[in-house]
């Protein structure tokens, strides 16, 4: 029992000092200086639609492992309403969305943690920012744009705008790399240059 313990004791140790050799390498990765170019999915998640989207981003570092990166994306997607009284007809009427996110993205990056090598990266992250929205309805429609909707979006939307993010980068280079970023509001997968 003795020689088990002592030599889990030894291989602890030889396991820490290849963790620390590694965390110390790891210590020197920056995250920031990169541009975030994605094309994925824009979320209007408390009206359960989604459309085509696009995200811009540039990161830089702020403490270790910690970016933030000014962004500006762009969504839209195209919905009916159910509208109609005595004077027009019952019917479908079609709206379009479009939805232009602008604020900070916060990412940490838990490649230490997660022992990562050089060619991955994985983070989570918050977006704070506000959201300008517009709503164009189709001709013929003379329904209550100001109730259900007006120029401004959903009646009681906020323009908060306010994700959850969880995301990785594979490095094809050291000036460019792939990212998957998963949102709350608006997802994407891209390319990342590095500076």
């Amino acid at each position: 029992m003795f020689k088990k313990l002592i030599y889990f004791i030894f291989s602890m140790a030889l396991a820490f000092n290849a963790s620390a050799q590694n965390s110390t390498a790891n210590s020197n990765e920056k995250f920031g200086n990169v541009l975030n170019l994605g094309v994925g999915i824009g979320y209007s998640g408390y009206r359960g639609h989604s459309g085509a989207a696009l995200m811009l981003n540039y990161e830089f570092d702020v403490a270790p492992y910690f970016t933030l990166a000014p962004f500006i994306g762009f969504y839209s997607y195209t919905n009916s309403y159910y509208w109609g009284n005595k004077n027009y007809p019952y019917r479908n009427y079609e709206y379009r969305e479009t939805a232009i996110p602008i604020g900070v993205k916060g990412a940490y990056y838990f490649d230490k943690i997660l022992d990562a090598g050089p060619k991955w990266d994985f983070y989570l992250g918050a977006s704070l920012g506000f959201v300008v929205r517009t709503v164009s309805w189709e001709n013929g429609y003379y329904g209550d744009k100001y109730g259900y909707y007006d120029n401004k979006g959903f009646r009681g939307s906020s323009p908060l705008y306010l994700n959850l993010h969880v995301g990785t980068e594979v490095h094809l280079s050291q000036k460019l790399g792939l990212f998957l970023d998963l949102s709350t509001g608006m997802s994407a997968l891209g390319l990342a240059i590095h500076f």
